[in-house]
């Protein structure tokens, strides 16, 4: 008996978007804790220093997701893991306020991906 490769490509294409969207949310948002008193095109230029990371792990993650994954089912597992990383971000890196919008919104994906992935 063989296992389907399905289990494996989701698990790689979620790790590779986990990693990627690690360096998404500190390109996008880092700069505000630290580059506030510089002037914004070098914050520019080092975000898309960082970001250029988030592409090297997205591409390949999309491309392997894609085997199995429909395109919505791949923005809505992103859309899951972006908020699933960016809420600890913001909570305990930028010291934001953990407040109930994060539930709801969570509450939200949750069933987005309910209709997405339903067969």
């Amino acid at each position: 008996m063989t296992l389907s490769p399905y289990p494996a490509t989701l698990l790689q294409t979620v790790v590779l978007l986990v990693m990627s969207n690690l360096f998404m949310t500190i390109a996008w948002y880092a700069h505000l804790k630290h580059l506030n008193d510089k002037p914004w095109w070098i914050a520019a230029l080092l975000s898309w220093g960082v970001a250029l990371f988030e592409y090297l792990l997205m591409v390949p993650a999309n491309r392997i997701g894609y085997v199995h994954l429909t395109l919505p089912q791949l923005k809505i597992l992103q859309e899951v893991i972006t908020l699933a990383v960016f809420v600890p971000f913001a909570v305990f890196y930028m010291k934001e306020p953990m407040t109930w919008n994060y539930l709801w919104a969570g509450l939200c994906l949750v069933g987005a991906v309910y209709f997405i992935f339903r067969t």
